[in-house]
């Protein structure tokens, strides 16, 4: 583990905001290490010595039961939550817990919440558009400029997501599902290198699951995903590893088929 950058060194500090905004390469190695993270409320333990580590491309599902600490992790993650001890790196120089919240967006983490948050009153394409718009990095500054190059990233987004037929369609006349993966395209027109997304497929029919399955490991590699989700079916569908968490630790960790075998997860989780 390299030296965390120090906020109270003006240089490190310096060196911190530079290293936000231009993003960090997580080409090789974990681009996520949680170790030792506890985090409290008010008495209640949300995470208890939590450690954790993900690699560069992998897509990640976690699971477990509510109160597990699920979403406070997300929190740690995103700067929303700050661990009471414990460290969290993004790629192997980036302490996550010295930076805010738009500075951890900046360096390349997108987080999408269940509840799709899209423009409703405005087009799938334009939707695009202004997430890219709300980077604060290269595109808003050379945004008169690269239109041409713009449209093209915005057309090649909505391929993606399986949106290109719906460019002019008004983003409140979409089914849940396609809200889902038109916010899954928001974020990508920010350039993440790690997505934490969560309970994506919750509410939507088995077809949109399917299609979202086939989304999720397609971005797999390029980028690498961290899911938290219930729907155990697709867990198995997407995932080589699975991290079950309680009561705010890591209970067990594997391949599908051996963590729904554990006594321990069947008794906690699976077996409710």
């Amino acid at each position: 583990m390299q030296e965390t950058l120090g906020i109270k060194d003006p240089i490190r500090k310096s060196t911190l905001g530079s290293v936000a905004r231009r993003g960090v390469d997580t080409s090789h190695g974990p681009i996520l290490y949680l170790d030792d993270i506890s985090v409290s409320f008010d008495g209640f333990k949300a995470l208890d010595a939590l450690s954790l580590t993900v690699d560069a491309g992998e897509l990640r599902c976690i699971i477990g039961p509510n109160g597990a600490g699920k979403t406070t992790m997300m929190d740690v993650i995103t700067g929303k939550t700050k661990p009471d001890s414990g460290t969290v790196f993004f790629g192997q120089t980036i302490d996550l817990s010295r930076m805010n919240e738009p500075q951890i967006a900046s360096a390349g983490i997108g987080r999408k919440f269940q509840k799709p948050t899209v423009f409703e009153n405005h087009t799938v394409f334009e939707n695009l558009e202004l997430a890219m718009q709300y980077d604060k990095r290269v595109w808003v500054s050379l945004f008169a400029k690269r239109k041409r190059s713009q449209i093209k990233k915005i057309t090649e987004t909505m391929e993606i997501i399986d949106l290109v037929n719906q460019a002019g369609r008004l983003a409140g006349l979409l089914s849940h599902g396609q809200k889902q993966w038109l916010e899954i395209g928001m974020l990508l027109m920010q350039e993440p290198k790690l997505l934490l997304l969560d309970e994506p497929v919750a509410g939507m029919t088995d077809d949109e699951t399917a299609k979202t399955a086939k989304l999720f490991k397609s971005l797999a590699g390029e980028r690498s995903l961290v899911v938290v989700e219930h729907d155990m079916e697709f867990v198995a569908e997407i995932a080589s590893t699975v991290t079950v968490l309680h009561e705010g630790a890591v209970l067990a960790e594997g391949r599908m088929e051996d963590v729904q075998s554990n006594d321990r997860v069947i008794e906690v989780y699976l077996g409710r």
